[in-house]
């Protein structure tokens, strides 16, 4: 696993041994910045299910001014400092806790941001679940996207409360999702 592209292109990552964790591949993680294109530049980038940290990295080392990573898992939230540390790029907060709960505290402090991506557990029923509190919550601003990676083989809803499905790509067994607000372009 490493950084794809950007200031800290080439630098190796490394994941909680272990662990269940299922990090995003470097397909699918290129297929993904290569949609997000300029968005990316100078974007509020929310990392949810955080892992190892290497999406909100390479957002990051592509030019997101600022990344919060939820990860509930201690172990992993180190590991995501110690990648930070060695891609020594900066504008990253880690937030430990269930993604639920730091997702209200984010809302409380009024923090929005143009991407969040979410990348829960498979098989659990997380994404719906995490695409339905987002969608009660006013963490996205209005030309935001929201991307949720699921297994292929978990139904996509076409609309969340007011989120609405724009496109799906399928890589291998993952499943991106982009979501936007119901009526912005």
């Amino acid at each position: 696993m490493r950084v794809i592209a950007g200031k800290a292109k080439g630098t190796r990552l490394s994941s909680v041994k272990g662990l269940a964790t299922r990090p995003t591949g470097d397909r699918v993680k290129e297929a993904l910045f290569n949609i997000l294109g300029p968005k990316v530049l100078g974007s509020s980038f929310l990392d949810l299910y955080a892992g190892s940290g290497a999406v909100g990295l390479e957002a990051l080392s592509r030019g997101a001014e600022k990344v919060v990573w939820v990860e509930s898992d201690r172990a992993c939230c180190g590991q995501i400092k110690k990648n930070l540390e060695r891609t020594r790029l900066e504008g990253g907060l880690v937030l430990p806790g269930d993604v639920f709960a730091v997702l209200a505290r984010l809302q409380r402090r009024g923090e929005r941001f143009d991407l969040i991506f979410l990348d829960p557990p498979y098989g659990q029923g997380l994404g719906l679940k995490t695409l339905r509190a987002l969608a009660d919550l006013a963490l996205l601003k209005a030309e935001g996207i929201i991307i949720a990676e699921v297994s292929k083989k978990e139904e996509a809803p076409l609309g969340v409360s007011k989120l609405c499905l724009e496109q799906i790509r399928t890589y291998g067994e993952t499943a991106l999702l982009f979501y936007r607000w119901e009526g912005s372009q």
